[in-house]
């Protein structure tokens, strides 16, 4: 079973960064996509970004160009930066593991949430 350790969130004014980390432990083999989904007050949640073993990546449009995420498959650890941060990203960060990008939502193993907050 996949334990995911999510560290990084925080309160920071808008356009500034963060950079969110995740680290993974047990079952990492079944591990193929890592990524991030967030889930704002009276909103779904959704898939910010996600990246395979391989390095190929996935991210929403709303932070296409401000967000990006890495790995270090050594270290079975996900990082998302984000960068020019604005007040629609507040929300609770979730990191997740998966087969693939498309079997997070419903059959990833998924962190406790990390929250990030972006005052205005």
């Amino acid at each position: 079973q996949v334990e995911l350790v999510e560290s990084g969130g925080g309160l920071v004014q808008a356009g500034k960064s963060l950079r969110l980390s995740c680290a993974a432990s047990g079952g990492i083999f079944a591990i193929n996509a890592m990524g991030w989904y967030r889930q704002a007050p009276g909103k779904q949640r959704e898939l910010v970004a996600g990246i395979l073993r391989s390095g190929g990546t996935n991210y929403a449009d709303s932070v296409q160009g401000r967000f990006t995420i890495s790995r270090d498959n050594a270290k079975n650890t996900v990082y998302l930066q984000m960068n020019s941060l604005k007040p629609e990203d507040t929300a609770v960060y979730y990191c997740v593991a998966a087969p693939s990008i498309a079997a997070m939502a419903g059959f990833g193993s998924w962190g406790r949430g990390t929250q990030v907050t972006v005052s205005s």
